[in-house]
């Protein structure tokens, strides 16, 4: 009897242990998008990211690109983007950096901005903080996004840095971005 009760104990010992360590791994990194979301989560967040980011699908516009018929094509472009580096912080905000593919996708540069959680993973108050010049090496994207997604974490915005023209190509006197349209645009044409 006693036997058994030492290896039911052993048992649940080994158990416990091993659900404490698959939890502790998962939300090991406060940065990696895997302690917030599944698989599945991730890929449907990255799409409706990938929706306000990218070019617009094949017939949209900017007051079409989220209506259902275009989702496929967005869907079709997860492989091309990735999520580097996220974060929520306590208010809610959800701070995210992604790396993508810049014209053919021979070049790429690391995007960081900001939003709220809405239903199905829809970002709402969207808001890009930051592009990367465009790079040939994932490297840079890493190194200098990774700078920048920190900062942005930390500070809210990355104000003092928009100068390191070798981090950040915007925003600057060429492009801002409009929070109201979800674009960068010239800084005259801002909607007020």
């Amino acid at each position: 009897m006693k036997t058994q009760f030492s290896t039911a104990f052993f048992l649940l010992f080994i158990a416990i242990g091993a659900t404490v360590g698959v939890v502790s791994c998962k939300d090991g990194d406060p940065y990696d998008v895997s302690a917030y979301f599944s698989e599945n989560e991730k890929d449907t967040l990255l799409a409706n990211i990938i929706t306000y980011t990218s070019q617009y699908a094949k017939g949209a516009t900017n007051a079409t690109r989220f209506e259902p018929r275009f989702r496929k094509e967005y869907v079709s472009r997860l492989g091309q983007y990735k999520f580097e580096g996220y974060f929520v912080a306590p208010d809610s905000t959800h701070y995210f950096f992604i790396n993508r593919p810049v014209g053919s996708g021979y070049y790429k540069r690391g995007v960081g901005g900001k939003f709220k959680m809405g239903k199905n993973l829809m970002p709402m108050q969207y808001e890009e903080l930051w592009c990367t010049p465009h790079f040939k090496s994932d490297s840079l994207v890493l190194e200098r996004g990774e700078f920048l997604f920190k900062a942005m974490i930390k500070e809210g915005n990355i104000d003092k840095y928009v100068t390191m023209k070798h981090y950040v190509e915007w925003p600057d006197s060429t492009l801002v971005y409009d929070k109201k349209i979800n674009e960068w645009v010239v800084p005259a044409k801002v909607q007020p």
